[in-house]
């Protein structure tokens, strides 16, 4: 009966269970199995003891089952059981393996009615069952009692969609006959994971019981409510039978008996009964197992050869010999000297496509964030000018000069170059910041030896501070070279003869010089320094609010489009007299805000003086910002004077005025000189005392720096978690081995039964906790719809005539009635009085 060729199918699969049993949930494989869905009290555990033949299960009222239990039937010659968590010993009696399922799931649930997903594992042998994998999971209930949390409904049903979710696993989904099957919650949990019904077997238990005048034949013959693999009926013991220690063989035959007697069910008695629903679903879990096969060895390959370069490393691992630990702490350091070198010069294997790292990060310090920190820092023009008239007038004392003093020149020049200072202190800081983090990102990979970890952070930090000390001390040496000698005759600098004709060249002309490109360039209006996507987010919302805009900055105006197709363009803004300043980030803003606006307060666009503009992210910020001081726009300067001498004067003698010019272009001509040889040699300084430093000490001198501490061999202690991971790595790559070994011995070359042609199954609602509003309309009748019977086994026993399948196919051959308008919710079976013959 079944699949011929494939009797041993099951018994391997369950030795893929125990293979694959001891290295847990992380091989996250699906094995195919049966699971028992049912609300309490449907009847699930009488039918799995009926598959046994023996009282094996819990009982009592309320929930009962409350942990999973895995049931692997095995036909063998002698009846015993197993469990998992006591491996070797044999429960002959099977009173003892209900007490030890008791004891099992207190153990873990307590006394208290509590439920947890952690399985029980049982297998039992006998010769009077098939091979079956079967899971019996905790009844679905609506209520809470005892010390049950009030949300053990959902609790349930979340344990039972974790098992019946899985696409290898069959549904066994039990009703009992003297309830709403409309409303069953086993079939509506069904439905919900399987909407095509392709792996749904539907049950009906307690046919004995319902009321008198009333049968289950339609649905049983899969006419009313229809399942796309049908039902099969089964009669349970009564409790009052379990209390009398009624035999399970004698309840088989009175189950049987009850069918051929049945006026309504006695044409169908052969495909009816607990016997041949055992070989129906021995049956549906053979094939399904056949049809699972190829996916299942993919899947274990794939798993299998993601293991096996870590296994390489860990097969040979003596944590106790000196010669392997030596070993492995020189191939950890050389991985990360050359792990270091990758994240810096940007040739990993692994490029990282969701952020900035290393190399990158440090190299927009280079070319965006120092650029920023050298404009922040320059003065206004107002103020310069105002600092050049007080120099002037205290180099001629009480005296009126007649000429231009070049000592004022040399005081204000020296000013400037001090300045820098600050942002290249902070330029240091923001590389040296960048270092370390690259250092902690690939020291967390020396996590399985936690002593080598620390050690190797705290040396490799003290080098990066030592050499950023050093950088630092060269920086500031370079500054002062430049305050030593102010180069006059440089042959970049106008001079003081051209001083007064350049004067009209603006500090805005000099600045652009210095954060964008040297050299000959195409006409300004030409030049796109940025395209984005930029947020307006300062417009009301009664104009529109906030919206985003395609950006494009040129060197001369800011223009925006409604798309990135840029044919739709809503502005272009003239960025001559454009300042910007930083926004505060609001409290439950996500973005990055700036503002545009103009110093002589005209509005910048329509009715607005300023224009706030949001990005993403501080470091499409920072580039905007950048974008923008190279389009000439830079941002605001608050002129303070701390000596108290008032507001900016308004020059009254012509004299002072031409001198004040004359010093103000000379001083934006070196002081451009300046800033171009600064920019040009901070990277490089860094790059030389920092970067590439630190990179020759990892690679060089950390391994020496290492043994040094004289504690080599304690470096190399594993941490618990590591030793933990490193034996169960070794021990699922030798559960996959073994399983690929046992799926190697299935032969596939088998006979099956095709699945059954698709039915209507609208009929069964989602599942929901709460009840239908038209609740007060459940006991209405209706037939909500029919369908072929799905199909059956062929009995050839002497006990079926050819009459009998004559009948049957004509069942399945009339045409179906016509649907009445009925809520298909509200269905329950259809009564009909019982006769003496079948009803066609």
């Amino acid at each position: 009966m079944g699949n011929r060729g494939m009797e041993d199918l099951v018994p391997l699969v369950n030795r893929l269970h125990d293979a694959l049993g001891g290295v847990g949930q992380s091989c996250s494989l699906h094995l195919p199995q049966i699971a028992v869905v049912g609300g309490q009290s449907a009847g699930k555990s009488s039918v799995l003891e009926d598959f046994v033949g023996r009282d094996f299960l819990p009982r009592g009222s309320g929930i009962v089952t409350r942990r999973p239990l895995i049931l692997q039937l095995l036909n063998a010659n002698t009846e015993y059981g197993e469990f998992h968590h006591c491996k070797g010993k044999k429960f002959t009696d099977f009173d003892a393996i209900r007490k030890e399922i008791e004891a099992e799931t207190c153990r873990i649930t307590g006394s208290n009615k509590a439920i947890s997903p952690a399985p029980i594992h049982l297998r039992i042998y006998s010769p009077h069952v098939l091979n079956l994998t079967l899971v019996d999971l905790p009844g679905i209930t609506k209520v809470p009692v005892g010390d049950q949390p009030a949300d053990i409904e959902y609790q349930i049903r979340d344990m039972v969609m974790q098992y019946i979710c899985k696409e290898n696993c069959l549904i066994l989904a039990v009703t009992p006959a003297n309830t709403d099957l409309a409303n069953s919650d086993a079939l509506k949990l069904a439905k919900d994971v399987d909407p095509q019904g392709q792996r749904t077997i539907g049950v009906i238990t307690k046919l004995d019981l319902m009321d008198a005048g009333t049968n289950a034949r339609e649905v049983l013959e899969n006419r009313v409510l229809p399942l796309r693999r049908g039902y099969i009926g089964v009669v349970n013991r009564s409790q009052k039978d379990i209390d009398g220690k009624k035999n399970i063989k004698e309840a088989l035959l009175a189950e049987k008996k009850f069918f051929l007697s049945h006026p309504a069910y006695k044409h169908m008695a052969e495909t009816m009964g607990t016997p041949y629903l055992q070989r129906i679903l021995n049956q549906q879990l053979t094939n399904h197992i056949r049809d699972s096969l190829p996916t299942f060895r993919s899947h274990l390959q794939n798993q299998l050869l993601a293991l096996n370069k870590e296994v390489e490393d860990y097969k040979d691992y003596d944590p106790d010999d000196p010669t392997r630990r030596t070993k492995t702490l020189l191939q950890l350091i050389q991985h990360l000297a050359v792990e270091f070198d990758k994240l810096i010069e940007g040739s990993g294997d692994k490029i990282d496509t969701a952020n900035l790292s290393g190399g990158a990060r440090i190299n927009r310090i280079f070319h965006e964030r120092f650029p920023y920190e050298l404009s922040k820092m320059e003065s206004d023009d107002r103020k310069l000018r105002q600092e050049i008239s007080y120099a002037i007038r205290n180099t001629h004392g009480v005296r009126t000069g007649l000429f231009t003093p070049d000592t004022a020149f040399q005081a204000i020049v020296r000013k400037q170059i001090t300045r820098l200072k600050a942002p290249c202190a902070k330029f240091i800081d923001m590389v040296s910041q960048e270092l370390i983090s690259t250092v902690y990102q690939c020291i967390s990979k020396l996590s399985s030896f936690p002593k080598l970890q620390g050690e190797t952070e705290k040396i490799v930090t003290t080098e990066i501070r030592q050499q950023e000390s050093k950088c630092r001390d060269q920086v500031l040496l370079l500054i002062d070279i430049q305050l030593a000698y102010i180069n006059t005759k440089h042959e970049d600098f106008v001079g003081i003869n051209n001083g007064q004709q350049v004067h009209d060249h603006s500090n805005k002309k000099t600045m652009a010089g210095i954060v964008g490109n040297q050299g000959v360039a195409p006409p300004s209006s030409l030049i796109v320094i940025r395209k984005g996507w930029l947020t307006i987010s300062n417009i009301g919302i009664m104009k529109g609010g906030a919206k985003e805009y395609w950006f494009i900055l040129s060197a001369e105006t800011l223009s925006w489009f409604k798309d990135d197709e840029e044919k739709e363009k809503k502005y272009m803004l003239p960025l001559d007299n454009l300042k910007l300043r930083d926004v505060e980030k609001g409290f439950r803003s996500s973005k990055y805000v700036f503002a545009i606006f103009n110093t002589e307060l005209r509005n910048v666009y329509k009715d607005y003086k300023c224009l706030e503009l949001a990005c993403n992210s501080q470091e499409e910020l920072d580039s905007w910002k950048t974008s923008l001081l190279r389009a000439g726009v830079y941002p605001e300067k608050v002129a303070v004077d701390g000596q108290g001498n008032g507001s900016p004067e308004i020059f009254t003698d012509p004299q002072l005025e031409r001198q004040v010019e004359t010093i103000s272009s000379l001083v934006d001509s070196y002081m451009g000189i300046i800033y171009k040889t600064v920019r040009d040699l901070m990277p490089k300084t860094i790059m030389h005392f920092m970067i590439n430093s630190v990179k020759e000490f990892i690679s060089s001198n950390l391994l020496a720096q290492l043994y040094s501490l004289g504690e080599c061999s304690a470096l190399m202690d594993e941490s618990p978690e590591q030793q933990q991971h490193r034996v169960e790595v070794l021990q699922k790559h030798a559960a996959l081995k073994e399983a690929l070994t046992i799926i190697g011995e299935i032969s596939t070359s088998t006979y099956s039964t095709p699945l059954p042609p698709p039915v209507d199954s609208s009929w069964i609602q989602p599942s929901s906790p709460s009840l239908p509003k038209n609740a007060e309309n459940r006991d209405k009748l209706a037939i909500c719809g029919h369908a072929q019977p799905a199909p059956r086994l062929p009995h050839t026993g002497p006990n079926v005539s050819r009459h009998s399948f004559q009948r049957l196919a004509g069942q399945q051959n009339r045409a179906p009635a016509c649907v009445p308008r009925h809520d298909f919710s509200l269905c329950r079976f259809r009564l009909e009085p019982e006769t003496t013959g079948p009803a066609l």
